[in-house]
């Protein structure tokens, strides 16, 4: 169960003056963690705190050993729209669960659980991040620009990312919850990985539910193309394979509305997140089937023109 340490990050989370240095004290006060990094990076509308937090694993890169390395990014415009909006927004859902896996893995190292592989969680954090218009519902802006964005929480180190997003103003996702995307790796959108969607069903006690993308979806932003929302715009910056995990509802919700969050479809998120971590450092969870994507290759060529913002 994570529902402690996501109460726990919502009250970091909900107040004017959060910022990447309240939440580095917290982790490292309340968990003991040792290796997290903040960096404020301003942009055209206002600045936001990237915050890094790197967790070993007992096998992991980080020990010189060899178990793969997982991302967990919490992708946002911002978790709040002061002054337009009063407390933490919809948009902050995929900050508060990112957080809150590194808040629990680091409990569970404090109590002797140690996963195989390292984890790597990257968010950012800004209490009064832009609005912009957009169909159906009005999106959250950012106050830096999506490249660097990218370059902030897209480490060359992680060999698979699950990309956390709220994705709740739309009519296409009628699922309350959350939801996973298919794999995208360098351009091509591949079949849904059967050892998430396995674990989907563990953590949910339900049938998996997973949600529509497009060859828009997977291209960079700023290209003028419309876009789900920025859920995959990690798997425009990496040769890994990336999955998104959707906060999600029935109605289209905008991403500026307040008291818009759900603690237990947030938990839930986070418990599969937590669980694909775990397995993944094992080798027990593939996010992708290497030979048959390298025969899609060999018979298709490369799409890698798709991470670009092309002609």
């Amino acid at each position: 169960m994570l529902l402690k340490q996501i109460m726990e990050v919502y009250e970091y989370i909900d107040t004017a003056t959060a910022s990447g240095k309240q939440m580095k004290e917290y982790l490292e006060e309340s968990y003991g963690s040792k290796d997290i990094e903040v960096k404020t990076i301003k942009g055209e509308e206002g600045e936001t705190d990237f915050i890094r937090i790197r967790i070993p694993g007992k096998s992991g890169k980080s020990k010189g050993k060899n178990a793969p390395t997982i991302g967990i990014l919490g992708r946002l415009g911002g978790i709040g729209a002061r002054p337009e909006m009063i407390g933490m927004v919809s948009d902050a859902d995929g900050a508060v669960v990112a957080l809150s896996v590194a808040a629990k893995l680091l409990d569970m190292q404090e109590k002797g659980d140690f996963l195989d592989g390292d984890v790597v969680i990257s968010t950012h954090i800004c209490p009064d991040a832009p609005t912009q218009p957009h169909d159906p519902v009005p999106f959250m802006g950012s106050p830096v620009d999506m490249v660097t964005v990218n370059k902030e929480e897209v480490d060359g180190e992680l060999d698979a990312i699950l990309s956390i997003d709220t994705t709740k103003g739309n009519k296409v996702i009628n699922h309350r919850g959350f939801s996973i995307s298919p794999t995208v790796k360098e351009g091509y959108i591949l079949k849904t990985s059967d050892d998430l969607l396995d674990i989907m069903e563990i953590t949910t006690g339900k049938l998996p539910v997973v949600f529509p993308i497009t060859i828009q979806d997977i291209t960079p932003y700023g290209n003028d193309i419309y876009h789900l929302n920025s859920i995959l715009q990690p798997s425009t910056a990496t040769n890994a394979p990336v999955v998104g995990v959707a906060i999600t509802t029935e109605s289209a919700v905008p991403g500026c509305a307040t008291g818009a969050s759900h603690p237990f479809d947030l938990e839930q998120a986070a418990r599969f997140t937590l669980e694909v971590a775990k397995q993944y450092g094992k080798g027990n969870c593939k996010f992708y089937d290497k030979t048959e994507f390298d025969k899609l290759k060999q018979l298709y060529g490369s799409m890698d023109h798709i991470q670009t913002l092309g002609k």
